[in-house]
């Protein structure tokens, strides 16, 4: 057995004063890895207080700490008149102690010993960028949220005496206040005829449709998407096991008469559809389609999973209502969220079917979200019963059409050579089509250079296509003109 003596401490233990944790539980720390990997092997005696607090350059109280903080833990064992020795119920039982290795006891493993499966449906594009300029998918601008009203109610909600009941585990569905008033503001904006029994709250669109595609699809079904589509609803049902039959996607929407004749020889499972402005060609799909739609649906029984991200944005008109609103036989689901509306930050979505499916996803939801965000849900709830959401939005309303528009005519007068595009009615994006000799990732490279970031998701180039899906929500006017000049500067350098 070593001696105290034999054991090299000062290069087992480092220390880093620089650090929050304090000096005494540095030491206990590596002193319980070296017992747990058997660098301290059962049986051994440790160094007297004095001599480790000098071989440590510590102070002889510190060690007393570290012992007494040992043997509490039960690391260790005081033998009277003898010293402090690693407990003999320690689980290492065999080590050569002088065989370590500092990086493998102050290090996490970087792999796992086992294997595990590496699934790369859902690998995605980084997205991180120091750049402060950036085109993004879509998104809202939060420097115009009402965040300090938000703040004021949320904060207001804590105080109540009565906010002990947000804390405690919820209903499955959601909190009730803010079903109700989310039930009457998606009857009054889209149409609907709902009530709080047909709303399941969520964090966003994505877990809709996860919670959708698993309660919904098994392994084998088909689900029918646009050519060309929102990748990460793609790579949902794909991880469900379901296979994707895309079709073509013209200025009304997606075909009716494709997906007719798919039917006609498969057995569709879902159809999913972003209606209001399809993803990611920004089109609406036309209200005689709808109705087409929702006649095949009943016909070949196949449900169609409607995603309305962004129905809050409209420029030109009243928008097209949503399939929903006229589903009489409970074919349709239906998705939406305030993360765009509001923030992204605000994960709070929701998903809108008959009383039967709710209660089936709302058990699959407990498994994976027992609580939601209670006092979140609160404080949407009061806003949009005194109206504040409502008011943000006819405001963003505005300024969203003044940068779609200054975005319109910056792309047409700087870089009308190069590219093409209609102005959409509504939402936060434009679709634009680019020459086929430009190289858009290499544009995307150059545009980085000069601190604009233009993420990889948003750029598609085949054989087909070359586009690129522009997102103006989230830039001011002179942002938007910087960004525009560094896009044509990034393609004339081409």
């Amino acid at each position: 057995m070593s001696s105290p003596v034999q054991i090299p401490f000062q290069s087992m233990v480092i220390i880093d004063r620089s650090l929050e944790t304090p000096v005494y539980l540095q030491i206990v720390h590596q002193l319980i890895n070296a017992i747990q990997r058997g660098v301290l092997i059962p049986g051994i005696q440790l160094p007297g207080s004095r001599a480790l607090s000098q071989e440590l350059a510590v102070h002889r109280k510190t060690i007393v700490s570290v012992y007494d903080e040992l043997h509490a833990q039960g690391w260790t064992e005081i033998i009277p008149n003898k010293g402090t020795f690693v407990s003999s119920k320690s689980p290492a039982k065999r080590s050569d102690s002088l065989k370590y290795n500092t990086e493998f006891l102050t290090s996490y493993p970087s792999t796992t010993g086992f294997q595990i499966k590496q699934n790369i449906l859902l690998d995605v594009p980084a997205v991180g960028s120091n750049a402060t300029l950036e085109f993004t998918d879509g998104l809202p601008d939060i420097r115009i949220a009402p965040l300090d009203r938000l703040a004021k109610v949320y904060g207001g909600i804590l105080k109540r005496k009565s906010s002990h009941k947000h804390f405690g585990y919820s209903h499955v569905e959601g909190n009730e206040f803010y079903r109700d008033t989310l039930a009457n503001y998606l009857n009054n904006t889209r149409g609907l005829h709902i009530t709080r029994q047909n709303i399941l709250t969520t964090k966003g669109i994505h877990m809709s449709i996860y919670l959708a595609a698993n309660l919904l699809i098994d392994k084998g079904d088909l689900v029918v998407v646009g050519d060309l589509s929102y990748y990460v609803a793609n790579m949902i049902f794909q991880e469900a096991g379901a296979g994707i039959l895309p079709v073509s996607v013209d200025e009304d929407g997606i075909s009716v008469e494709a997906i007719k004749k798919l039917c006609e020889t498969r057995k569709i499972r879902m159809l999913y559809l972003t209606p209001h402005h399809h993803y990611p060609t920004t089109v609406t799909l036309s209200a005689e389609r709808r109705l087409e739609l929702l006649s095949l649906s009943v016909q070949y029984g196949f449900i169609i999973l409607e995603d309305d991200y962004d129905y809050d944005f409209h420029y030109s008109s009243s928008p097209v209502l949503p399939l929903t609103s006229a589903d009489r036989h409970g074919m349709v689901v239906y998705i939406g969220s305030f993360c765009n509306s509001l923030a992204p930050g605000f994960r709070s979505g929701y998903l809108v079917a008959p009383e039967n499916l709710i209660r089936e996803l709302g058990k699959l939801r407990r498994i994976v979200d027992r609580q939601g965000d209670m006092l979140m849900e609160q404080a949407l709830g009061e806003l949009l019963e005194e109206r504040e959401i409502q008011r943000h939005l006819k405001k963003a309303v505005k300024i969203y059409q003044e940068r779609r528009d200054s975005l319109c005519q910056l792309l047409a007068s700087e870089l009308g050579e190069y590219v093409s595009f209609s102005s959409p009615s509504g939402g936060l994006s434009i679709w634009t089509k680019w020459d086929p000799a430009l190289n858009l990732m290499r544009i995307s490279k150059n545009c980085a250079a000069q601190n604009l970031h233009l993420p990889q998701k948003l750029l598609y180039q085949t054989e087909n296509v070359t586009a690129i899906r522009l997102g103006f929500g989230n830039l001011s006017l002179p942002e938007m003109e910087q960004a525009i000049e560094i896009l044509k500067y990034s393609v004339e350098k081409m």
